[in-house]
């Protein structure tokens, strides 16, 4: 142990004696040229410019050095040197005072080589003007770093101009694009006259040949080919029919044929066909449905809530265009009770309320179907036609609907379609 402790001591002596002998040295800071930079001296590729050169001379403080007296030999002799005088180093006005109207001259050439703009000193144009010189890569950084600070201050959109052309600037620097030279155009050349040859009258003949051809649809036009058509999609679409006429179908066709038999002079036009299309019914429908139920039976009738029972399988409506000509109704999916059939008046030929009841039939083909009907209704052979049989004879059963001059019997019989 006395040992260990001994030769313990002993290094620690020589780790003393060997700092003491050797001390660590400042570590040398180099720069780009690889000299040695003395502290506190920021030395970069831009201190050769003259502008940094001149922000050098600015700062740079008067150095003043007096005679002093030392022990050692090297100061007495550069003190003899000096010869016991001041020496006293010129700041910036008097060092550059020799040449900075020479660099200023330069500067002021190089600008005027540079610029090709000038302004006038008045609106009338006369006399000279200021030389306008473009930016130079500082000022258009110096710029566009204020803008940064002052973001949201801009307020006229000239200003926005300038600082996005100066971005832009910026961004070709730093791409190394070069600016291309500016082309001088010159003054415009006189213009030739274009010779417009005198228009002639289209004949007659021409005219009368377009008016010949009739309108294609645009579903099988060529445009449609081009441009696409997309077909108009009827909601809720049960069935279409091109065949049935109705008496009020042909009422139109002869007021149409007498019109053009009474105007002559005017162009011959087709009268529009379409088809009777059957729907379920949509909350657009109501109130012409309730105007056609209202004429049929009596009034107060609303069937609004079928919308709310699944009336793609409860309702049934015969259209003309946007004209409401029919209707047949379900009670619900669960109670396959017919409420309401009926047909607008002049179009009872068009096999409309055989169609309705031939498609709420097959929307329940596993479900009996029943309904009531007046005792003198002509649908009774409509009914019995489909199948459907009286089980059952009621009198009075429309008493309390029926208008007390109504034609139609009070009395009702109950039919039922057994599946």
């Amino acid at each position: 142990m006395q040992a260990n402790a001994t030769w313990s001591t002993s290094d620690d002596d020589e780790d003393n004696s060997y700092i003491e002998n050797n001390p660590r040295r400042a570590k040398r800071r180099k720069t780009n040229t690889g000299k040695a930079a003395a502290a506190r001296q920021r030395v970069t590729r831009a201190s050769t410019t003259i502008s940094t050169l001149l922000d050098l001379f600015q700062h740079l403080p008067v150095i003043c050095s007096a005679p002093e007296t030392g022990n050692d030999g090297g100061n007495g002799n550069e003190n003899e040197n000096l010869g016991g005088s001041e020496k006293v180093y010129d700041g910036f006005e008097s060092t550059m005072a020799g040449f900075l109207q020479e660099y200023l001259e330069a500067r002021h050439g190089l600008w005027t080589s540079s610029s090709d703009t000038v302004l006038p000193d008045d609106d009338k144009g006369g006399g000279g003007g200021e030389l306008l010189r473009p930016l130079s890569r500082f000022e258009i950084e110096r710029i566009l770093a204020l803008e940064k600070r002052l973001v949201g201050r801009v307020a006229f959109s000239s200003e926005w101009i300038v600082l996005r052309k100066l971005h832009l600037q910026q961004e070709r620097w730093r791409a190394g694009i070069r600016a291309s030279p500016s082309l001088d155009i010159g003054p415009p050349a006189a213009l030739t006259p274009l010779d417009v040859p005198p228009s002639t009258p289209i004949p007659q003949a021409v005219f009368d040949a377009l008016r010949v051809i009739q309108t294609t649809q645009y579903e099988h036009s060529f445009a449609a080919r081009i441009y696409g058509h997309k077909p108009q999609v009827t909601p809720g679409l049960i069935a279409v029919d091109w065949e049935s006429h109705a008496p009020w179908t042909s009422l139109m066709d002869d007021i149409h044929a007498h019109y053009s038999f009474a105007h002559p002079e005017g162009e011959p036009t087709e009268r529009q066909r379409m088809p009777i299309t059957y729907v379920s019914l949509q909350p657009s429908h109501l109130r012409q449905v309730h105007d056609l139920l209202t004429r049929v039976f009596w009034e107060g009738i609303d069937v609004s809530d079928a919308l709310h029972y699944a009336p793609e399988r409860c309702t049934v409506i015969a259209m003309y265009g946007h004209l409401v000509v029919g209707a047949a109704l379900l009670s619900s999916p669960q109670e396959t009770y017919i409420t309401y059939l009926a047909v607008k008046a002049g179009w009872e030929s068009a096999q409309i309320a055989t169609t309705m009841l031939y498609h709420l039939i097959a929307l329940h083909p596993h479900r009996d179907i029943t309904l009531h009907v007046s005792a003198n209704n002509p649908a009774m052979l409509l009914y019995n036609r489909f199948g459907f049989k009286a089980e059952e004879f009621i009198a009075g059963f429309y008493e309390a609907y029926l208008d007390t001059h109504s034609r139609a019997s009070k009395n009702a019989f109950r039919l039922r379609l057994r599946r």
